[in-house]
């Protein structure tokens, strides 16, 4: 990760959470960090600004915004090198701008009403589907940063091939000295029998043994110092994962790239970023 990474800010509590986030991660990738505002993020209420601050939130600025963010992110990590910007421009717009240059582009969730911090905001949904770079959404425990992972552990869905998703989970293993599940969801279909002319063996193992061959074939390329562990579990791939995330520090995910319908997300990273336990990846495979 030899680029400089991006975070959004918007005057939300679960953005002030994706600087804790984004300022570990910078320093454990020795990257600068740059911190950008959106002026029409201004129709939030922007109170947990307004609280670092001690002014009431009508009165925070953009500036105030760039500024409570910057001393947020060296409140660790001193010798940080931090950029800023406020730009009057939609959120969505800044940032997707921001991804072509970025290594990564780290957002909270921010959604909206009394659940804000449950549910999945629709600029962090539109950056994580078209982003040219990793997004990460910071979801789970408020006191979520990557240098006190409480679980010691990354877990990453598993596609039939090597992935940029794969090699991104393998750095981030790497450099956190985390161990990496690669998990790889399998399903015995309803009209497989044992007594189906080409099965010789009893569906929920052939389905297994497949599961494990594609699994091996993906995991082709890992690396000789990652702690590597492989698992294969049958049921739908967003609950196997879902599960998985309530012990994981990092939950990493592909994203294919565009086809003929342009931009798509996929159903099981949509699921993940609005529904998991601990901060989501998402990584186009051309990342």
């Amino acid at each position: 990760m030899s680029l400089h990474l991006v975070v959004g800010v918007d005057g939300s509590e679960s953005s002030l959470r994706a600087v804790d986030w984004a300022a570990d991660e910078a320093a454990r990738h020795g990257a600068p960090l740059r911190i950008v505002h959106a002026y029409r993020w201004d129709r939030y209420e922007g109170t947990a600004f307004a609280r670092e601050l001690g002014r009431p939130s009508g009165h925070v600025t953009p500036d105030d915004i760039l500024v409570v963010a910057t001393r947020r992110a060296r409140r660790h990590h001193p010798d940080l090198s931090v950029t800023t910007e406020a730009v009057a421009e939609e959120p969505e717009y800044v940032l997707l701008h921001e991804a072509r240059n970025a290594a990564a582009v780290i957002m909270g969730t921010r959604g909206r009403g009394e659940l804000a911090d449950l549910l999945l905001g629709s600029v962090s949904l539109t950056v994580a589907t078209e982003a040219e770079c990793p997004v990460v959404v910071i979801r789970g425990a408020h006191d979520n940063r990557t240098t006190e992972g409480r679980h010691g552990r990354i877990v990453v869905g598993m596609a039939d091939a090597p992935t940029a998703a794969v090699r991104f989970a393998y750095e981030e293993a790497r450099r956190r000295g985390a161990a990496l599940d690669a998990v790889r969801a399998w399903r015995c279909p309803a009209h497989d029998t044992a007594d189906h002319p080409l099965l010789t063996g009893t569906p929920e193992r052939l389905h297994e043994e497949r599961a494990a061959k594609e699994l091996e074939a993906a995991l082709a390329d890992a690396p000789p110092d990652v702690r590597l562990r492989r698992h294969t579990v049958e049921g739908p791939a967003r609950r196997v994962l879902l599960t998985a995330s309530h012990e994981a520090d990092l939950l990493v995910v592909g994203r294919r790239c565009p086809g003929q319908f342009g931009h798509r997300l996929g159903r099981i990273a949509h699921t993940l970023l609005h529904h998991s336990a601990c901060p989501v990846a998402v990584v186009p495979d051309t990342a």
